[in-house]
């Protein structure tokens, strides 16, 4: 886990940290936090483990810290977050050690991280888009009045 050690520790990724943090002061509910990074990538692992994927757990992590850096772009600018977020990752990932391949793999992850059509996949994008989705507890949200989810896709249970 050295490498993700490092990603928590880059001061572009904690420079984007501060940035969601900021832009969603006011925001009640589902932030996109370091809270958030972490559920993520530890459901995924628990993910990948239950279901014998046989994914990089750094691959995992890393892809989990990184799937929305670039949140608080798309409040300032209306680009799409899994779009800033996949434009801000490799410079990170460079930086933190990881090769040319793997973060490729990872960017990808981030990019579709949204995509409904991976949901399905055993790999790493099939992998983040179900993490990210289990992460909600919206069966505790006190905001659920001010969610645009539809009550289909919210989590009522606990799963991970």
């Amino acid at each position: 886990m050295e490498r993700v050690n490092r990603i928590i520790k880059h001061e572009l990724f904690l420079e984007n940290v501060r940035k969601n943090e900021e832009a969603e002061v006011d925001r009640h509910f589902c932030r996109h936090n370091m809270t958030h990074f972490l559920d993520v990538a530890r459901i995924g692992q628990i993910m990948n483990l239950e279901e014998d994927l046989g994914l990089d757990h750094e691959l995992v992590y890393a892809a989990a810290l990184l799937h929305d850096i670039g949140r608080h772009d798309q409040y300032e600018t209306g680009i799409p977050h899994e779009q800033a977020s996949a434009l801000r990752a490799p410079q990170i990932l460079k930086d933190c050690g990881f090769t040319e391949k793997e973060t490729e793999r990872i960017v990808s992850a981030i990019r579709k991280h949204r995509d409904q059509a991976v949901a399905g996949e055993t790999s790493l994008e099939g992998l983040l888009y179900r993490a990210d989705k289990a992460s909600r507890a919206c069966f505790s949200c006190q905001a659920q009045a001010q969610c645009n989810w539809k009550g289909d896709k919210k989590n009522k249970w606990l799963r991970y």
